[in-house]
């Protein structure tokens, strides 16, 4: 799978690189058909405090696309909570995935 990361108003770390990349991994757990994925994470400007630090996640699956985002005033929990969220929509689109090509044919 591949990860394509970009930024605004911010400097990619190796650090911040690898906690988005374990991130992925985590997701790719619970399912591999995973195309490829793009991130954006960016600071803004914002009045408030915990809107600064915004991180975007897109997966693209085969025929779908999954996003999500999140806001922090911490760009690691941002991060965090926009796997999270992807995490809680890849489950339920594995699930309905499931069940329809698992259901039984009327006998």
């Amino acid at each position: 799978m591949n990860l394509k990361i970009n930024s605004r108003h911010l400097e990619i770390t190796p650090g911040i690189r690898m906690h988005l990349e374990n991130g992925v991994q985590k997701i790719l757990k619970h399912f591999d058909q995973v195309i490829d994925a793009s991130a954006f994470l960016m600071i803004d400007n914002a009045k408030e405090k915990n809107l600064r630090q915004t991180a975007e996640i897109t997966l693209h699956l085969k025929g779908k696309e999954l996003f999500a985002q999140a806001h922090h005033e911490d760009l690691y929990h941002a991060m965090d909570n926009v796997v999270d969220k992807l995490e809680r929509q890849v489950m339920k689109y594995k699930e309905k995935h499931q069940d329809y090509q698992h259901e039984k044919p009327f006998e």
